[in-house]
């Protein structure tokens, strides 16, 4: 199977793009042109299934960059551009910046349980919080509906700019990060807005603590935005998760706020 959007090559009876994760796959056995016969243009690539300003991507698809076809049929996904990961994982945590969450777009879901039944889940079923979803540890999701109404391709590329330039501007994206490291205990993300509040904020709680650029071995609070625990060189993951824990430890003697991990951390703690 071909995907017709990117070209890249998926396993026979895909339904999915393994490379872009959108639904536009075609077998690779059409019938070739006649040698005598200039090839007609090919017919742009189809959509993925959509019903009116709904649309649906494998799990597996990158947020950032958005799917393709976000961009493509100028679709308002925008709030995707700057969070990391895939669709699955976004929808798991509930991603969002800006003062937009994937539960604002959400329509429904299809996943894998542990005895290997496919479930729809509803918006409802997943009780979607501040960082959280209710999907059961060890469900798979497969494939994700979302909302999403058409908007203006000019407009939405100068959204996503925007966006990308003001991630640019305060965080840091270059470096060997896993994105925010702690919730924020005000219970929502930054919106980026004049008027944000930055009381519990957890850039703020750390930094109040002196602990903008503290390090452990080659594990650093990053100095750029503190809230973002960075390798800055052969950090094990024994320093990152101690640093991240004495951050936690100190950060509730000087503000009585306990810090709650925003990265999930996988396996046992070396010893």
């Amino acid at each position: 199977m071909i995907c017709t959007a990117c070209g890249a090559e998926s396993p026979a009876g895909s339904k999915f793009c393994v490379k872009c994760g959108t639904r536009a796959v075609e077998s690779v056995d059409a019938a070739p042109a006649p040698a005598a016969v200039e090839a007609p243009a090919p017919a742009p690539p189809p959509p993925p299934e959509d019903d009116d300003d709904d649309v649906e991507f494998g799990a597996e698809a990158v947020v950032d960059p958005p799917p393709r076809e976000i961009t493509r049929r100028s679709i308002r996904g925008e709030q995707l551009r700057t969070i990391p990961g895939t669709i699955g994982g976004a929808v798991r945590m509930n991603a969002g910046c800006y003062g937009s969450y994937v539960a604002d777009h959400f329509l429904e879901a299809r996943a894998v349980n542990r005895r290997g039944d496919t479930v729809t889940l509803t918006p409802a079923e997943l009780d979607f919080g501040y960082r959280h979803s209710a999907l059961p540890d060890g469900w798979i999701l497969t494939e994700v509906l979302f909302e999403a109404p058409a908007g203006d391709p000019a407009a939405l590329a100068a959204r996503m700019a925007e966006q990308l330039a003001k991630r640019d501007e305060t965080q840091p994206v270059k470096d060997r990060t896993a994105g925010s490291t702690f919730r924020n205990p005000a219970g929502y993300s930054s919106t980026g807005a004049a008027d944000d509040s930055h009381e519990l904020k957890a850039w703020k709680l750390i930094d109040d603590a002196g602990l903008r650029g503290a390090t452990m071995g080659g594990a650093q609070m990053n100095p750029k935005h503190p809230n973002f625990l960075t390798n800055t060189g052969g950090a094990t993951a024994a320093e990152l998760e101690a640093l991240g824990e004495d951050v936690r430890k100190r950060v509730f003697q000087n503000s009585g706020v306990t810090l709650q991990w925003e990265i999930r951390r996988v396996g046992d703690p070396i010893v």
